[in-house]
């Protein structure tokens, strides 16, 4: 039985490491919850970089990695790009196709944080759904603003900024209440393509709320791409990688 490496990080990536056998790895970065009731084997912590993971798909006998990362997590999918290369195996991604802004949003894209700081300046209630990176910029809230952030975890905020530790997939009904409760002004998000993640922007469409939208990074090139977790296991069922 060949073996593969599944690289998670996407809510999707725990529905394929539900089908793998015991011979197969389910690899995490740590950050989250990490699942007991699999068949696969579960692995916590990273490589040491591409060069590192490919000693380890050597070591462990691996025939085929799969890349189900989030679509921000530019750096670990080149890692897997590069490390399938060097360990001679085929590397597969899961790549979640992005959100399409719809009539009545109002989307501005933005490439980086000086961008998003600079696009933030006439707003004063913000919801950062961008995960911890905020947390590196307290210091640099202006006195005019209040952030909500909203993470995976509850973290220390300051007196302009109050972190809510909540997990998908999210409610519309708790989305509108708090958008009203926070009084929020515009939404800063990634874009995620996230079923889960998504009701938050039907909220903002709903409410006129601006969304500034964090442009997604070019990621790595690899042998197969997916767009969905159904692809990907016909795939693998008529490949032999099995």
């Amino acid at each position: 039985m060949k073996r593969i490496l599944l690289l998670g990080g996407v809510t999707e990536a725990l529905a394929i490491a539900r089908t793998l056998g015991p011979e197969h790895i389910y690899s995490l970065a740590g950050i989250g919850r990490v699942p007991t009731d699999l068949n696969c084997q579960v692995r916590v912590g990273g490589y040491g970089g591409a060069d590192g993971l490919a000693q380890f798909i050597r070591d462990e006998g691996i025939d085929l990695l799969l890349d189900a990362t989030h679509p921000y997590a530019a750096q670990i999918s080149q890692n897997a790009a590069t490390a399938a290369q060097l360990a001679g195996i085929p590397c597969w991604a899961l790549r979640r196709p992005a959100w399409q802004p719809q009539a009545g949003d109002d989307w501005r894209e933005v490439s980086d944080w000086a961008g998003l700081i600079d696009a933030l300046k006439p707003f004063r209630r913000p919801l950062f759904t961008l995960g911890r990176e905020p947390l590196q910029h307290l210091h640099e809230i202006p006195p005019e603003q209040f952030w909500t952030l909203r993470a995976l975890d509850v973290y220390p905020g300051n007196e302009r900024c109050e972190v809510i530790g909540a997990r998908g997939p999210f409610l519309i009904e708790d989305e509108r209440e708090l958008f009203k409760r926070r009084k929020i002004d515009v939404l800063i998000s990634k874009n995620s393509g996230s079923t889960a993640t998504e009701p938050k922007l039907d909220v903002a469409r709903e409410r006129g709320v601006p969304v500034l939208v964090l442009k997604r990074p070019v990621l790595a090139g690899v042998d197969r791409e997916f767009e969905s977790v159904d692809d990907l296991l016909i795939a693998l069922s008529v490949s032999d990688v099995s």
